[in-house]
């Protein structure tokens, strides 16, 4: 007996995602498709190697290659930013964060953070990172239609609070966080400034964003695979002092990872080079591709958050469905449809409701990355619709995404181009 079936089980299942995905459109606001180039990095020996510490003064032999492709992607990661320092090691954008919080606080130290019903990221709740180190935890107040801070209240908090750590940053990040409007409250309580730029790194690299660092922060973390359409990893840029630095870089290793997966640090040094030549053209079409998509939804009847500032400055847009049967029936419809979203908690929603939430989160920066182009959004956003408003069946529609699908077979803003959901068949079906 042996375990040869299952094996090829796998595999099956693999190939049968692979088709699904070629087939559908997706909108989800965290991922995205790395260039070709970036997805042979994967393919190599790197994957199979270790390298713990930093280049240079490695634990294992072995490494001089890897100390070389390191201080590239280092060097890209700091080009790209204009920042001071890039960590290129976390293996997520998770990971990231929680090497932030190992390296700037420690148990008891409070922490300011935005509440998950305003946008804000898991790794900040009490049940994440943030809470598993043993924060105290202060939640700003947002404005509830754009899910952005409020910047007078939110400063009146800073200061009476005093916070070692402002943290800022969300999972629906709509427009940008108002930090030079708080910038006296930091000064006064003298608190560190951190930005988890996950969702929009490739909107703030493309310079069609805020720019963080400029604005006050002192750190930026990353995941490298939504906006920014790399592998999936992490990043960590900053200007914070040296003395800082290294302790955050302490918490990266030998914190919380050993080995970096260092093939896909590779992928992430050549996405770090394509944004530098693609990022701009990039970051201006998914915003402008992401308000079309707003706006032809909004004049179809659906009620999208943040209308009274344009509903977006981001790739992500935000839609109240709990008229249309609410957040799960809608992203199951749709993916009947083969049009793939996530249902999301909009705020007001009780944490029972996190399975059956009034919202869908939708975002633009996969379909940008393929080659929508604006009519092409108009299009998505009105099959969109008819699947949302119960006008036609979702089976129906099927049929009509496969075919707007087959249209966009090739990676844009990249070096080379490829057939993303081609594979090469090895053991053949």
């Amino acid at each position: 007996m042996t375990f040869r079936d299952e094996a090829f089980k796998i595999r099956s299942l693999a190939m049968q995602h692979q088709r699904f995905f070629s087939e559908s459109i997706p909108l989800i606001a965290s991922e995205n498709i790395m260039s070709p180039l970036a997805m042979e990095m994967l393919t190599t020996d790197l994957g199979f190697r270790y390298a713990e510490g930093l280049p240079h003064h490695r634990y294992y032999q072995g490494n001089g290659f890897v100390d070389q492709i390191e201080d590239l992607t280092t060097d890209l990661g700091k080009r790209l930013f204009q920042s001071r320092y890039c960590d290129p090691r976390p293996i997520s954008g998770t990971n990231a964060n929680t090497s932030v919080i190992y390296g700037l606080m420690k148990p008891g130290d409070t922490v300011a953070a935005p509440d998950l019903a305003g946008g804000g990221h898991i790794s900040a709740a009490s049940f994440g990172a943030v809470g598993l180190r043993g924060l105290k935890i202060l939640n700003y107040p947002f404005d509830p239609e754009t899910m952005t801070i409020i910047p007078d209240e939110a400063s009146k908090m800073i200061i009476r609070e005093k916070p070692k750590v402002c943290l800022f940053g969300q999972s629906v990040f709509l427009f940008p966080t108002p930090l030079r409007e708080m910038r006296d409250a930091f000064q006064e309580v003298g608190c560190r400034i951190w930005y988890d730029g996950a969702h929009v790194l490739g909107l703030i690299a493309g310079k069609k964003f805020q720019q963080p660092l400029k604005e006050g922060a002192e750190i930026i973390t990353g995941s490298t695979h939504k906006t920014f359409p790399g592998p999936q990893r992490g990043i960590i840029i900053g200007n914070a002092e040296e003395e800082v630095w290294k302790k955050i870089q302490r918490g990266v290793f030998p914190g919380t990872i050993s080995n970096h997966h260092l093939n896909s640090m590779a992928a992430l040094g050549v996405t770090l080079a394509e944004e530098l030549d693609f990022g701009e053209a990039y970051a201006s079409a998914v915003i402008e591709n992401s308000k079309i998509l707003a706006e032809t939804l909004h004049s179809e009847g659906i009620r999208i958050l943040g209308e009274s500032r344009g509903f977006t400055e981001s790739h992500t847009l935000v839609a109240d469905v709990r008229t249309n049967g609410g957040g799960r029936k809608v992203a199951e419809d749709l993916e009947k449809a083969g049009i793939i979203v996530n249902k999301n908690l909009l705020p007001g929603d009780s944490s029972k409701d996190s399975q059956n939430p009034s919202g869908i989160r939708i975002g633009t920066q996969e379909i940008t990355r393929i080659g929508f182009s604006k009519n092409d959004v108009r299009d998505l956003g009105r099959l969109m619709s008819l699947v949302i408003k119960g006008r036609s069946e979702p089976e129906k529609i099927r049929e009509e995404t496969r075919s707007i699908k087959s249209n966009f077979n090739s990676v844009k803003y990249c070096y080379g181009k490829l057939e993303p959901y081609k594979y090469i068949e090895i053991f053949g079906e």
